[in-house]
């Protein structure tokens, strides 16, 4: 992997992030783009950058429509595997929305979003890029790997009905779809504990306790743009779900875990 110019900006780095193709390539090269943040390497934002509507993808998985993807329990080595696999191709979706924001959302309309916004969300692009190189470790270690199974799409859709939209990205990425694995993952640890697979389960540990600082970054972020807003954030947030998330919110919710990342508190008003 080449290494970074002193002088690039982080917009442009995120941009060049976003046109890895190769999966693995991908998580290093943003877990290296966050190692040269944190040394000062880099600048915010940097040059201004024309930021592409889709990263560059591997050849495989193939994309299908989320409908026709098959669910399988984690009872079976195969189920395991189908789990895993899935559970990658969100992860890397995951580190081209955490780059996207970075590039994409340089301002708030006219306002300049601070180097702090920057450090929240390189942090998140790095632990995402960390999830994918365990889950990737752990499919190789049950004779799989990512690109053997098809994938669906659906996450990046979200990202492009929101590109001309901050608060309505952060409603809908991390206040949405994070939050619902937080929702999810505990049953699923549980799962694989059942299913004798302990080591499965500690890195959907290890993601899902991550997660918990997604989401609260999703909180602090989406706060600070519906205060710009002069907007009720619960309104706010209605409003987002309604015009870009298609169907409704579904429970359960693990309540301990969105409080936790003050989701609760935001959409409650308290």
């Amino acid at each position: 992997m080449s290494s970074t110019s002193p002088t690039l900006g982080l917009a442009a780095q995120a941009v060049a992030v976003l046109m890895t193709a190769n999966a693995s390539q991908k998580a290093l090269a943003v877990r290296q783009m966050a190692a040269d943040w944190r040394s000062g390497k880099l600048q915010w934002p940097g040059i201004e950058v024309d930021v592409p509507d889709r990263p560059a993808r591997p050849s495989k998985p193939e994309l299908l429509a989320p409908r026709a993807m098959k669910r399988r329990g984690p009872g079976s080595l195969a189920g395991r595997t189908a789990l895993l696999h899935a559970l990658a191709h969100i992860e890397l979706n995951a580190i081209d929305l955490a780059c996207d924001l970075l590039a994409r959302f340089t301002s708030d309309g006219d306002t300049p979003l601070p180097a702090a916004f920057a450090d929240d969300w390189v942090k998140v692009a790095d632990e995402e890029g960390k999830h994918f190189l365990m889950l990737e470790a752990r499919l190789r270690e049950l004779g799989a790997a990512y690109g053997d199974l098809p994938a669906h799409d659906g996450l990046w859709q979200a990202a492009e009905a929101t590109s001309h939209d901050f608060a309505a990205r952060l409603a809908i990425v991390p206040l949405v779809h994070e939050a619902r694995g937080l929702d999810v993952t505990p049953q699923t640890v549980s799962a694989l504990e059942r299913a004798g697979d302990q080591i499965s389960a500690r890195v959907l540990q290890t993601i899902y306790d991550d997660e918990i600082g997604h989401v609260s970054a999703g909180v602090t972020w989406f706060s600070d743009a519906a205060k710009r807003r002069n907007k009720d954030p619960r309104e706010l947030f209605d409003a987002s779900v309604d015009a870009y998330h298609t169907g409704k919110l579904k429970g359960p919710f693990n309540e301990d875990a969105r409080r936790e990342a003050g989701l609760a508190a935001l959409l409650c008003g308290t």
